[in-house]
């Protein structure tokens, strides 16, 4: 069986744009033929959001061929379903961010390794991750 992972959006991003801020074990996933990479629509919402507002400038060249990135990348991906919103908003985790939550609850659903920097999932039980 083939392992799934689903790339937080700065995994996204750095695996994309700047491959050497990734650790070890991040990047030895990414770059593995083996298992199966995962990018959620909410991190096309995200970026789109933040470059917007000025606070990612580095995505405006991710968001110039998004889904043609995200094939370079051999991943697929996947759509936010009612499910995925419905476990989204309703997660016992005192955590506010939308995006963040989105893609645990994906994730939490879905079985698959959160490939994630951020600590702030750690606090959150049933998920698994890899940095």
């Amino acid at each position: 069986m083939t392992s799934t992972f689903l790339l937080d959006t700065h995994a996204l991003i750095w695996a994309l744009t700047e491959p050497d801020r990734l650790s070890d074990g991040a990047r030895e996933v990414i770059e593995s033929p083996r298992v199966q990479l995962v990018v959620s629509a909410v991190s096309a919402w995200e970026i789109a959001t933040k470059a917007r507002r000025g606070r990612m400038p580095e995505a405006e060249v991710v968001l110039a061929a998004y889904s043609r990135h995200i094939r370079r990348l051999r991943a697929q991906e996947v759509p936010i379903t009612t499910e995925h919103a419905l476990v989204s908003g309703g997660l016992d985790w005192d955590h506010h961010d939308p995006f963040d939550r989105m893609l645990a609850a994906q994730a939490i659903l879905e079985g698959w390794t959160l490939v994630t920097r951020d600590r702030a999932f750690s606090r959150l039980t049933g998920l698994e991750t890899l940095w």
